[in-house]
């Protein structure tokens, strides 16, 4: 089997932790015309953040996140998350500014950034060297592929490369690396999946997630998917897929999440994927078999 999340967090901290997900306002250079103003074609109008809080200031995001799962979390710490769109796209001073809010408070005993390997400047990482010094930085890392020719055709904005060398400089400065994998992007087969799990292992990631392709309203990729484009996994081929991108983590990288799940409303395909504990259930009997 594989080290799951709540493993590594009671190893850790010694206790149950809780990821609480909150929008800090960014913005995207895939979207801001930097790079491109159309995004990655499966990124939602959220920017990866549709369970995320949003609207009003960290300190009081991270207050209305803990109430939400206090149910689930009870007498333990929480990882501060900053989820939405890209969390290192910014000036160096804005950044400092929200990451020491978020840390700032005694349950909050992490904090997490997701970002894109091109936003990780040379002031970035020294800046997230210094806060990790106080407290442990995650900064998970939206590769989803090795393979540039898929990225081209989603629109990533940039190659591989950019990503290998943002890996080496976050561990060079001691901070702890995830990498975010899709399966089931078009013209991939199980076996380039695999490839870019044991590639980004090579890389020398610490944790993996695994998300499975979604179709969501309004994407550049539902328009594709309704002309016949292409065609989304089922949940037995997703199930054998994992299973054997899980076969290439070693035991001291951390599985953090082994599918994901887009917001219910916003779902065209697949639709089997709506029904979490049924999924979770089905992967969990599937993985141990």
């Amino acid at each position: 089997m594989y080290r799951t999340l709540s493993e590594h967090y009671r190893s850790r901290f010694g206790c149950k932790v809780y990821k609480l997900a909150i929008d800090a306002g960014f913005t995207c250079p895939n979207r801001d015309g930097s790079i491109s103003t159309g995004g990655c074609s499966f990124c939602s109008a959220s920017g990866g953040g549709d369970f995320a809080e949003s609207g009003i200031s960290v300190p009081e995001q991270l207050e209305r996140a803990k109430k939400r799962v206090a149910f689930k979390n009870k007498n333990g710490k929480y990882i501060a998350y900053f989820q939405s769109f890209t969390n290192t796209y910014g000036p160096v001073s804005k950044l400092e500014q929200l990451y020491r809010e978020a840390i700032m408070p005694e349950d909050i005993v992490g904090l997490a950034i997701g970002t894109r390997p091109d936003c990780l400047g040379n002031d970035v990482v020294a800046l997230l060297e210094r806060l990790n010094r106080i407290k442990p930085i995650t900064v998970e890392l939206g590769l989803q592929t090795v393979h540039d020719t898929t990225a081209e055709a989603f629109h990533r904005g940039y190659r591989t490369e950019v990503y290998y060398d943002a890996v080496k400089r976050l561990k060079a400065a001691g901070l702890e690396v995830v990498t975010h994998i899709i399966l089931g992007l078009p013209g991939e087969t199980p076996e380039m999946m695999v490839k870019t799990t044991r590639d980004v292992i090579r890389a020398g990631t610490d944790g993996v997630k695994f998300h499975l392709l979604h179709v969501l309203k309004g994407t550049q990729l539902e328009k594709e998917y309704l002309t016949g484009a292409f065609r989304c996994l089922s949940l037995e081929e997703y199930a054998s897929i994992l299973k054997d991108c899980l076969r290439v983590v070693p035991n001291h990288v951390t599985v953090h999440r082994i599918t994901g799940d887009g917001a219910k409303k916003e779902l065209v395909a697949p639709l089997w994927s709506a029904n979490k504990k049924q999924v979770l259930s089905y992967l969990s009997q599937y993985l141990t078999d």
